[in-house]
């Protein structure tokens, strides 16, 4: 039998780790394909990529689409259980914002590029 001391356990089981949360909130605006994703997130190899968004679809917060063509394609999108950690996912946005914007105060050199 898994146990957690504290539900936030559970959370970061999920979603914790430097990329699933923010595939979690790029997929949250709507189906991407993996080719997308690698655009939209540069610094992350195919590989880790591929293993997250397996891990994500395991645990049931994302569904991915495979077309029967030729060359594949697939597709990936939220699923009703996965957003359900949109909440989750708009507070963190909002904290690295402001995040970001009390650093700048302090006099260090940080910029966010999203719009």
């Amino acid at each position: 039998m898994k146990q957690y001391n504290l539900g936030i356990e559970a959370t970061l089981e999920i979603l914790g780790g430097k990329w699933k949360a923010l595939i979690v909130c790029l997929l949250m605006s709507g189906t991407k394909r993996t080719s997308e994703l690698e655009r939209l997130i540069p610094d992350i190899s195919q590989k880790v990529l591929i293993q997250q968004l397996r891990e994500l679809e395991r645990d049931g917060i994302i569904g991915r689409i495979k077309y029967p063509q030729m060359p594949p394609k697939v597709e990936y999108y939220v699923t009703e259980y996965g957003k359900t950690a949109n909440k989750i996912i708009d507070v963190m946005c909002t904290w690295g914002r402001e995040n970001i914007m009390l650093r700048k105060k302090q006099g260090e050199d940080i910029t966010l590029l999203e719009k």
